[in-house]
């Protein structure tokens, strides 16, 4: 049984509109193949989730069509999603899932989760929008159960100083045209500074912006 809170009473279906899902709608990217391949999780989405089980939080609904590509061995997910709109429409994802599902209203900045809660945190595409990376990664570490890891998967400033100036020089147009995004963000850094220990953490690029893949935990002691 899924259980929502904060929803619209008619949940539009942006599945059927948008097919393959988005990671978020300011960072457009498909969550799933096209059908004709038979609508897989996208490798990035896959690695993401790969051997998750038990709790798990995922800060940012987007569409919900990622709820989708939990694996089994994930007993319950929350959602924490600030925006009416895309609650309404992981609510219609939610619902047809074996899974239990919350879909709850709160911010990075105090996730309405308890303390230690969580078996892992999934972050895709959010960090470079929070308004203090710090404050949001402190709220992930608070929720984390002892043992409890953190997925990320998120923009990444350019290893390029040519790339990185132009990112920095963009900033100020592009976060408000991408829902807040700061693309020269340095969020291993940041990550390390909030007290984790990054276990892996690939780099690619998706259409010329640098990107992390990784999983971290918090540092003996902060656990």
């Amino acid at each position: 049984m899924a259980v929502h809170t904060g929803d619209l009473a008619d949940p539009p279906d942006t599945e059927r509109h948008f097919t393959g899902g988005m990671e978020q709608f300011h960072h457009p990217r498909r969550v799933r193949t096209d059908r004709r391949n038979g609508s897989a999780p996208t490798p990035q989405r896959a690695r993401l989730l790969a051997g998750l089980g038990g709790r798990v939080l995922e800060i940012g609904a987007g569409d919900g069509v990622k709820l989708s590509c939990y694996p089994a061995e994930v007993e319950e997910i929350v959602l924490v999603e600030a925006d009416p709109f895309l609650r309404a429409a992981a609510k219609g994802i939610a619902g047809r899932l074996a899974t239990p599902v919350q879909i709850l209203d709160g911010d990075l900045r105090a996730l309405p989760v308890p303390g230690g809660s969580c078996d892992a945190v999934v972050c895709s595409l959010v960090l470079c929008c929070a308004a203090r990376v710090q404050d949001a990664l402190s709220e992930v570490r608070r929720v984390l159960a002892p043992g409890g890891e953190l997925r990320f998967y998120e923009h990444q400033r350019s290893a390029k100083p040519l790339m990185t100036l132009a990112e920095c020089l963009v900033t100020p147009v592009w976060s408000r045209a991408a829902g807040g995004c700061h693309p020269a963000r340095d969020i291993v850094a940041g990550i390390r500074e909030a007290g984790f220990v990054i276990e892996s953490c690939d780099r690619f690029s998706f259409l010329h912006f640098e990107h992390v893949l990784g999983v971290a935990r918090p540092a003996c002691g902060d656990d």
